[in-house]
């Protein structure tokens, strides 16, 4: 195996000077992420998501986003919670954002239940560990893709990925499934799957399902290199925050606060 264990360790120890290098909090001006795109050299699309958490927050129990998701991904419904599929859920505001939090933070954000995901990152620690060039991350537009026939199943990702954004199947997932999406391939016992921001939706111009099924328009999706995408009148507009920021990993999901 290409990757052995020292050289895992000696990656995760990249990480960690990562995370020494850089503040573990972070709000940024939308004028900040624009300033920092424009000093860096274009060579493709940059695809980002905005997830606007107090448009979310007006929604209790809201999970159309979720269930749209998982419903064309074939994701299983496993009730066994050590087993779990996700590949977009709820998490508290403290265990998303625990960098983030501060004294004067609203009361109303500290309670809040924001969206998580992968973040498709633009260093992303789960590709450097992957022996077989399962996961990579693609240079035309910055997602970072699986190929569930090249995994072996090894989880050195999901033990790279700092976010949590990965899960494993440790059992066939298919019986756990009430119907089937003809139109999406289903997966099998011993592999590692995610969000990949439906690439395969994007190809036929589509939007990702989350955010098509988002009926208050609190998801947003679009090229961050794109001057005239309307992520970036937003970002213009209000501050947004990054899961864990001092890992330098440069996540490429937002969320407006």
């Amino acid at each position: 195996m290409a990757t052995d264990r020292r050289n895992f360790l000696k990656l995760a120890g990249l990480t960690t000077l990562g995370m020494m290098l850089k503040p573990g909090w972070e709000m940024i001006g939308g004028n900040e992420v624009l300033a920092a795109l424009s000093g860096k050299e274009t060579t493709g699309k940059q695809l980002a998501m905005l997830i606007d958490v107090r448009k979310c927050m007006t929604q209790n129990n809201c999970t159309k986003c979720i269930e749209a998701c998982h419903l064309y991904h074939n994701v299983p419904q496993i009730e066994a919670e050590e087993e779990e599929i996700k590949w977009i859920w709820q998490e508290s505001f403290h265990h998303a954002f625990h960098e983030q939090e501060h004294e004067y933070l609203e009361d109303e954000l500290k309670h809040s239940n924001p969206l998580v995901l992968c973040n498709h990152c633009s260093s992303p620690p789960c590709v450097r560990v992957c022996p077989t060039g399962a996961t990579w991350k693609r240079e035309s537009d910055g997602i970072v893709m699986m190929d569930w026939h090249r995994c072996i199943g090894c989880r050195y990702c999901i033990v790279g990925c700092p976010y949590g954004s990965r899960s494993f199947n440790w059992s066939d997932p298919r019986p756990h499934l009430k119907e089937v999406n003809p139109e999406f391939p289903t997966r099998m016992k011993g592999v590692v799957e995610k969000c990949t921001f439906c690439e395969e939706r994007l190809a036929r111009g589509q939007q990702p399902a989350c955010v098509e099924a988002c009926t208050e328009q609190a998801m947003s999706f679009g090229d961050l290199h794109d001057k005239n995408s309307p992520l970036r009148a937003m970002l213009r507009d209000r501050y947004t925050i990054r899961r864990k920021p001092g890992l330098g990993t440069e996540p490429q999901v937002y969320y407006l606060v």
